[in-house]
Formats: C-alpha cells, sequence, structure tokens
C-alpha cells in the first residue's frame, strides 16, 4: 500500500468528502469485525477425521512361493518392465511414455491446473492498473479548452476470513492431483504396452507351435496316402489325417489376426498409425514370451497405497474439496476492500507537472451479504457434498488397490502352480507323440493313435504357452497394482 502513499497529504490531493465519511465508518468498524475472527474462525472447515478402514499388515498370499530377494517396494518399481529384460518391450513404453495423446492430453491437463493456480495466486495481491485521456471541447465552433488526464489506481480485497487463502489451496491441492493423474496414466499405459506386447508374443508363440505341429501332421498325412496307394490303409484313415491336418491348419488365420491386432495397438499407443512397427514382424524375435527373473517380495499395504497414483491423487482431490468448503463459508462473511487512485490533470500536457495538478482518493469498502434466499448456504452445503464424495472416492480407491493387489498375487501363485503341471504334461505329451510316429511309421499301430497323440500334444503345448504368457501378465498386473510405473514427486518438490 506504499504506492498510495501521496493520497495522505491534503495539499496535493483532493478527496471528496464522501470518502472521508466513508473512512470514519470503516476506521470504527474495522476493529470489531477483527474480534470477530477468533469467533469465525470456529466455522471454517476443518481436517476431517480419516474414515476408519484398517490396512491389513501383510498380504494373504503364501509367502514360501513369493518369497525372495528381488522387493518390489519404492522407486525401483518406477521402471519395472526393466525386469521382463526385454530391449524391444523398453523401447515401446518408452515411446509410448513420450508420444501417446493420452499422455499429452494429462500434461495439458496439470498445466491447466497450474494456471488456474496462478489465477488464484494472484487474487490475493493487489490491483495495478494506469489510465491516460485526452479531451478537446468546442461550441459554437470556439474551442471550449483541453483537458490532459493520466494516473494510477489501485485496489486490494483484505482476506480476513480466509476465502482467498482457501481458493489458493484447492488450486495448490488440484495442481497435485492433476500430477498424480498423469502419475497414473502413465501406469496405465505402461501396463497396456506391456499386456499388448504379450498377447503379441504369446500369439506368435503358439502360432509356432501350431505350425511345427502341422509340419508332422502333413508327413504323416503323406505316409498315410503312401500306405492307401500301397493298399495297407482303407481311405478312412486318409480322411481322418486329412481332418486333422486341416482343423490344425485353421487356428494359424487366428493366431495371424491376433498377431496384427496386437501389433496395431501397439502402434497407436506410441503415438503411431496402424501396422507401423515392421521392427515387430521379425521372425527372430517371435514366440519369445518375456518372463520376470527372479521371485518378489511385495512391499507391506501401507507402502503399496502410499506408492500408487491413483491414490494418491484421490487424496489430493479430498483436500481440494476440503478447502472449497472453506471458500465457500468465507463467502457467507464480510468482504473488505481498499482501493484508490492517483492521478494527475491539467489544460495541456505541460501543466500536468505543477503540484496543484495532482488529485487522489482512497476508498475503504465494506460488503456485507444481509439476505440471499438462502444461495450461499446452499453453495456451502454443495461443497460439503462434493468433499464427501472426494472422501469416499479415496476409500473406494483404497480398497479397490488392496484388492487389486491380492488378486494379482492370487492368479500369479495359481497360474505358476498350474505351469509346473503344464510343463510336465508338455514333455510327456511330446515323448508320447514320438513313440507313436515311431511305431506307426514301423506299421505297429494303427492312425488313431498316432491322431489321439498329436492331438494332446498340439493342446499340451498350447495351454503350456498361453500358461506362461498369463505368469507374464499377472506379473505386469502385480507391478501395476504395487503401483510402478511413475515416479512420485521427492519432498519438497513444487506441484
Amino acid at each position: 500500500m506504499t504506492r498510495l502513499r501521496p493520497c495522505s497529504h491534503p495539499r496535493r490531493s483532493r478527496i471528496h468528502p464522501g470518502y472521508t465519511s466513508l473512512l470514519a465508518v470503516a476506521r470504527h468498524a474495522l476493529p470489531a469485525l477483527v474480534c470477530t475472527l477468533q469467533a469465525c474462525s470456529t466455522l471454517l472447515p476443518q481436517e476431517p477425521a480419516a474414515a476408519a478402514l484398517v490396512l491389513p499388515a501383510n498380504w494373504s498370499s503364501d509367502d514360501a512361493l513369493l518369497a525372495g530377494d528381488l522387493r518390489v517396494a519404492g522407486t525401483p518399481l518406477a521402471d519395472w518392465w526393466l525386469r521382463f529384460d526385454d530391449p524391444q518391450l523398453a523401447a515401446l513404453v518408452r515411446q509410448t511414455l513420450l508420444a501417446n495423446t493420452r499422455l499429452q492430453g494429462a500434461q495439458a491437463a496439470l498445466q491447466q491446473a497450474q494456471a488456474l493456480r496462478d489465477v488464484a495466486a494472484a487474487a490475493m495481491w493487489p490491483a495495478l492498473g494506469a489510465t491516460a485521456s485526452l479531451q478537446r471541447g468546442s461550441a459554437g465552433g470556439h474551442s471550449t479548452g483541453n483537458r490532459v488526464q493520466a494516473g494510477l489506481n489501485a485496489s486490494w480485497a483484505i482476506d480476513l476470513f480466509g476465502g482467498q487463502r482457501a481458493a489458493l489451496a484447492a488450486g495448490d491441492a488440484s495442481v497435485a492431483a492433476s500430477q498424480a493423474s498423469l502419475g497414473d496414466v502413465q501406469v496405465q499405459l505402461a501396463a497396456d504396452v506391456a499386456q499388448h506386447y504379450l498377447l503379441l508374443r504369446s500369439a506368435q508363440a503358439r502360432r509356432a507351435i501350431a505350425v511345427q505341429n502341422l509340419a508332422s501332421q502333413q508327413d504323416i498325412l503323406q505316409l498315410t496316402r503312401w500306405r492307401q496307394q500301397a493298399g495297407l490303409l482303407g481311405a478312412l484313415e486318409a480322411e481322418q489325417a486329412q481332418a486333422a491336418t486341416a482343423q490344425n491348419q485353421a487356428l494359424l488365420p487366428a493366431l495371424a489376426s491376433s498377431i496384427e491386432q496386437s501389433q496395431h495397438a501397439l502402434a497407436v499407443l506410441t503415438g503411431q498409425p496402424p501396422a507401423s512397427l515392421p521392427a515387430l514382424r521379425d521372425p527372430r524375435l517371435a514366440g519369445v514370451i518375456p518372463l520376470v527373473r527372479g521371485r518378489i517380495t511385495p512391499a507391506i499395504p501401507a507402502d503399496t497405497l502410499r506408492q500408487r497414483a491413483d491414490i494418491r491423487a484421490a487424496e489430493y482431490q479430498v483436500a481440494a474439496a476440503l478447502a472449497r468448503v472453506g471458500q465457500a463459508q468465507a463467502l457467507r462473511w464480510p468482504d473488505f476492500a481498499i482501493g484508490g487512485s492517483l492521478g494527475v490533470e491539467a489544460a495541456t500536457a505541460g501543466g500536468l507537472s505543477h503540484a496543484g495538478a495532482v488529485l487522489g482518493s482512497l476508498l475503504a469498502s465494506i460488503t456485507l451479504p444481509v439476505f440471499d434466499g438462502g444461495a450461499l448456504r446452499a453453495q456451502v452445503g454443495v461443497q460439503q457434498a462434493a468433499l464427501a464424495q472426494a472422501q469416499l472416492a479415496y476409500r473406494g480407491a483404497v480398497l479397490s488397490a488392496l484388492q487389486q493387489v491380492e488378486d494379482a498375487l492370487a492368479a500369479l501363485r495359481g497360474n505358476q502352480l498350474r505351469v509346473a503341471s503344464l510343463q510336465q504334461a508338455a514333455d510327456a505329451a511330446g515323448r508320447a507323440a514320438r513313440l507313436a510316429r515311431q511305431r506307426y511309421d514301423s506299421g505297429l499301430i494303427d492312425f488313431q493313435n498316432v491322431q489321439e497323440t498329436q492331438r494332446t500334444q498340439l493342446a499340451a503345448q498350447d495351454s503350456l504357452a498361453s500358461g506362461q504368457a498369463d505368469i507374464a501378465s499377472d506379473h505386469i498386473r502385480l507391478f501395476t497394482a504395487l503401483g510402478g510405473g511413475w515416479r512420485p514427486a521427492t519432498p519438497g518438490t513444487p506441484p
């Protein structure tokens, strides 16, 4: 307010009598109103008590199955996809986190939240403006004189009841929530890329298994036809061999379509048009399902909740809603404002330098809502209901996070046991198919035995490949549920 000091010199300013009376009223009313601040502060919102939500001390999974020396807690989770030891997967995730349109939209939302926060911060400072005008008058064809004006005006709304501070707090919380939401988008995008990449490699592996079994069936079909021509077999065996070969061949188009769709999805996730990732069609890289090396020991539930971006975003949304309640309550109390102007006025530009040309004014105003039909009270109710919704959303996010981790651990545990059995079944089916082929070539068994062993081998190998992909998918879900895929802001870093 030091810029308004010239107005305190009566010889250099002309203050309107009405302004003087308003200043007197403000000078007498202000002490009484300030004395009510302590009582009024009890009406401002306080930090709500945390909802009664008991977190488990540990996860319900079998520690003996998942224990190991690889701990997935804290910062190492940020780049969890590197644990698959697949350079192409890492490159796809990196490209997605740079060029994905959804991520860019979240970044734009963060910039918008930062700009809105700056608007709230600017409202706490005095506003200063400058004016200048030149007036030339005439009457009956004769000049009536000139008038030159230049001046400064300032205004400041005094935040006695914390409305502006609450708006700024809401802006800060919204920025932090947007920043956490950006992290959540990063988490989801990394998981989407990994899942689609896993679908691609799984389909390629299954296609390689089908092609291998198809080649074996085609050899047997050719052998069966030769024996039919030699009169050693009838038409029944030849038709059965043809049917088995055709059924296996029918699997290839469906797997090829799945491969193409996964490639298209990965291209779009990386911000490129579909069918623009030729490197994924390299046959040397096809059929290798990425798997996580080592075992994992999940962090305790409390650490997991602190790590997750969506939980942090929900927490900041509660803080923003709480601040908006305070902002709405402050509107029910008087507004105090101070304004003033300082300027010069003369008939010519040269006369602006004379002391007598200086004029100024100072105004203190008080605005008190008297009757609004309950609109302000209703607005407080609106914000309180929004706060309740934010608190329930936070609680729901916590429960959902706990469920996601438990589900991922349960699925991982079950699929590990399942794949162990499938591995034994695939090995046994492969041995049985080789023995049946040898005996069939020697004429010791009929085609029915060969056909059955081939069908069993294909089903076992296909199930094993799918089971291995399920384990990798479970790891992706577990890493995501534990809060991996983003880097939280370090303490002391502004949002």
